[in-house]
């Protein structure tokens, strides 16, 4: 079933998980056993990241994806990047998700990796979703960034790229992680007044460990409000009590997401059953 299909079908806010392969060095076997515990709370669907660098890292998110859809009977949503990806390997790429019966795609630019030369095929996310579009009868996803892209001008400009993803094709939004709900109803605002008019998933990160919070950070740029940094302060020698304290903050935001009448919430289970399970029983009455 084509994610849009299920904005449009639904009563509710939609409620997705993200998960990710295995390191390269680890078969695949070794993360099965999670996807299927994460995939029996029956989340609308599951996004499966691609791995870094992009290019020749297809199989593992493919494999994952098909397994979800066709095994464990959630629809799938898998993760293509293009920063080093040309068309060819697009269409290859295509071809594959075809063959699998994968009819979700989250169309992304993809980091650049040190030391890699990006291809030229693809500048901007929207040009992947604007050849996808042309490709096949694909569902698309973009990303969206509360608090601004990196690399964006300001707010004005990000907005704009975004709408363009928006105008190349793209369905459903997914938002990246946030701790402050009140980035994400500003970021709400902005999109509405540029237009843009599809379902957008608040993305949220229950945080567990102190190395997750530092690594999270440098890499999205999150923005830490003042209550969150206490309660990680307090409990950070305690591994059990940080890990539930992060998962009782992320179930507030969702709680005030909810109330606030949002399309939807897409958890970064960080391949957590633990932390999917007890996140799911908490809120989904609340959907």
């Amino acid at each position: 079933m084509k994610i849009s299909n299920i904005f449009k079908n639904n009563s509710r806010a939609v409620f997705s998980f993200e998960v990710f392969p295995p390191k390269k060095d680890s078969p695949i076997e070794s993360v099965l056993g999670k996807m299927e515990e994460i995939c029996a709370l029956k989340p609308d669907f599951v996004s499966v990241t691609y791995g870094a660098g992009g290019k020749g890292n297809h199989g593992r998110t493919l494999e994952i994806a098909s397994k979800i859809k066709n095994d464990f009977k959630v629809e799938s949503v898998a993760h293509l990047t293009c920063v080093n990806n040309t068309k060819a390997d697009v269409d290859g790429v295509l071809d594959d998700f075809k063959r699998e019966g994968i009819e979700n795609i989250l169309a992304l630019r993809g980091d650049y990796v040190e030391g890699v030369e990006p291809v030229k095929d693809f500048k901007y996310a929207s040009e992947l979703c604007a050849y996808i579009k042309s490709k096949g009868d694909f569902d698309i996803a973009g990303a969206c960034y509360p608090e601004v892209h990196e690399e964006a001008e300001d707010e004005v400009q990000d907005i704009l790229k975004l709408k363009k993803k928006i105008d190349s094709g793209a369905s459903h939004l997914i938002s990246q992680l946030f701790f402050d709900n009140s980035v994400f109803y500003r970021f709400l605002q902005r999109a509405k007044i540029a237009g843009v008019n599809v379902p957008i998933e608040a993305g949220i990160m229950p945080v567990t460990n102190k190395s997750q919070i530092e690594r999270m950070v440098s890499m999205c740029g999150a923005s830490l409000p003042s209550k969150f940094v206490k309660i990680m302060q307090k409990y950070d020698t305690r591994p059990e009590a940080l890990r539930d304290a992060g998962i009782a903050y992320a179930i507030e935001q969702i709680v005030d997401l909810l109330a606030n009448g949002v399309d939807g919430i897409h958890l970064y289970t960080m391949n957590n059953p633990y932390v999917a399970k007890k996140i799911s029983e908490a809120v989904v009455s609340l959907l």
